[in-house]
């Protein structure tokens, strides 16, 4: 963080609100000419600032509407089913992130899914049967307050 400047932090604050934004209406906002915007959004990324750009879609219009957060506890922790539950997980598709945790369980699942009878569904033949896998704990989601990604930069 200490080698961005304040130009740079500009740049990452505009792409986080607005990832499409035109390289020339992103000059006008940090107020340097395109060229050098273009040439520092490119340094962000090299240098691992920027990971990635993409489309935030709508769950509700892709039948997806059903979000869970799934606790889970492994029958060992070691690891060789750390790594096992981790590929596991790679290639889960409703599995939107998973974050290992410190403390009661070991990990955290957020997903999403049609309806509370593809949950279900998805529990049984993909949840329980990752590696390692002792228990879980589900809470559905009643209401996003709050949805984004932003990263305050200071």
């Amino acid at each position: 963080m200490h080698d961005l400047d304040l130009i740079d932090r500009k740049i990452l604050t505009h792409l986080q609100v607005n990832g499409r934004i035109s390289n020339a209406e992103l000059s006008e906002r940090v107020h340097l000419s395109p060229s050098a915007t273009a040439e520092r959004t490119k340094q962000l990324q090299v240098n691992g600032y920027i990971k990635s750009f993409h489309a935030k879609l709508c769950p509700d219009k892709l039948d997806k509407s059903l979000m869970v957060f799934v606790e889970v506890k492994l029958d060992k922790t070691n690891l060789d089913v750390f790594d096992k539950f981790n590929q596991a997980i790679q290639e889960t598709p409703e599995v939107l992130e998973c974050h290992m945790l410190a403390g009661g369980f070991d990990y955290l699942i957020k997903a999403r899914v049609k309806d509370m009878h593809e949950y279900r569904q998805f529990l049984g033949t993909a949840l329980l049967s990752l590696p390692g896998v002792r228990e879980t704990h589900t809470y559905p989601v009643m209401e996003e307050v709050k949805d984004n990604n932003f990263i305050a930069i200071d």
